[in-house]
C-alpha cells in the first residue's frame, strides 16, 4: 500500500512537469491525473522518466455510462483512453457515471452502466487495465450524480463479475454520504480497485481539524488485505510539500 499524489488536487497551479518534481520532493513515488486529453502527455511521460514516478490512475473521456444512447462514444473513449495509458504505463483508468437522466428509470440507468461496463470488459482484459466506478456525494461537490451509494457500486461491481472493473473508494465522499467506513471496507475489500482521501469538512488535509480519522481508516485498509494505491485527492490549506511530509511521517503506510 502506497500514497499517490493527484497532480490537480494538491498542484493544481504548477504544470504536470512541475507537479512531479514537487510530489518527489515531498518523498512520494507515485501519481495520478484527472483528464489526460488536456495534458502534454510528452511532457509528462518526460518528468515521469526524470522523476522515477509511477503512474497509478487517471480518468477515462468524461461520458457518462447511465446513458445508454450514449454507449458507442463511451467506448470511443475507453479505446483511446486505454492508448494512452498503455503509453504512460498507466494500469487504471477512473470512470465517471453521469448525472440522473430526468426522462429515463432509475432500473434503466442502472442496467445501463452494468451492460456498458461489461461491454468494457474484453477491451480492458486484453490491455491488462483495470476500470474503476466512482460514487460521489451530491451534498457539496456533485449535485445531481447518479451513483452515490457504495452499496450500489459494489453491487454493480459484482454483476459485471470481472477483476478488471471495481470501485473507486472514495473515503472524503463516502464519509458524507454514508460514513460506517471502515465496515464497508472489510467488507468489500475483493472489490476495491483505488483509494481517494480528503480531509472533511473542506476536503483538505487529511491530518488536523477534521472528522475522519485516518490512521484507523487506513490501517483497516491494510488489515484487509488491500496493496494499492492511496490517491492524495485533497486541496491544500498549507504548503502542499511539507504538508505530504508530514502525512508520510505521521501515516506511514509501508
Amino acid at each position: 500500500m502506497f500514497y499517490s499524489a493527484c497532480l490537480n488536487a494538491l498542484f493544481g497551479n504548477l504544470s504536470p512537469a512541475e507537479a512531479m518534481a514537487q510530489a518527489k520532493l515531498a518523498g512520494l513515488n507515485a501519481f495520478e491525473i484527472w483528464g489526460w486529453w488536456d495534458v502534454d502527455l510528452c511532457a509528462l511521460l518526460r518528468a515521469k522518466e526524470q522523476h522515477h514516478l509511477h503512474m497509478t490512475a487517471m480518468c477515462t473521456r468524461m461520458v457518462p455510462l447511465n446513458d445508454p444512447s450514449r454507449r458507442k462514444e463511451y467506448l470511443s473513449g475507453l479505446k483511446e483512453s486505454l492508448e494512452q495509458a498503455k503509453a504512460l504505463g498507466c494500469k487504471i483508468l477512473i470512470s465517471q457515471i453521469g448525472n440522473t437522466l430526468p426522462d429515463l428509470s432509475y432500473e434503466e440507468q442502472h442496467c445501463s452502466v452494468v451492460d456498458g461496463l461489461k461491454a468494457c470488459v474484453p477491451l480492458l482484459e486484453q490491455s491488462g487495465v483495470m476500470l474503476v466506478i466512482e460514487p460521489l456525494n451530491t451534498l457539496f461537490d456533485h449535485p445531481g450524480y447518479f451513483l452515490t451509494s457504495s452499496e450500489e457500486a459494489f453491487g454493480i461491481v459484482r454483476e459485471v463479475d470481472s477483476p478488471h472493473v471495481k470501485v473507486l473508494y472514495d473515503v472524503y465522499h463516502q464519509q458524507i454520504s454514508e460514513g460506517n467506513l471502515i465496515p464497508t471496507i472489510r467488507k468489500n475489500i475483493e472489490w476495491i480497485g483505488h483509494i481517494h482521501i480528503a480531509g472533511h469538512p473542506g476536503r483538505h488535509e487529511v491530518l488536523g481539524e477534521q472528522e475522519i480519522h485516518y490512521p484507523a481508516v487506513l490501517s483497516a485498509l491494510k488489515k484487509a488485505g488491500y496493496t494499492g494505491a492511496v490517491g492524495l485527492e485533497y486541496f491544500p490549506l498549507e504548503d502542499a510539500v511539507e504538508g505530504l511530509r508530514t502525512l508520510l511521517k505521521k501515516i506511514p503506510l509501508t
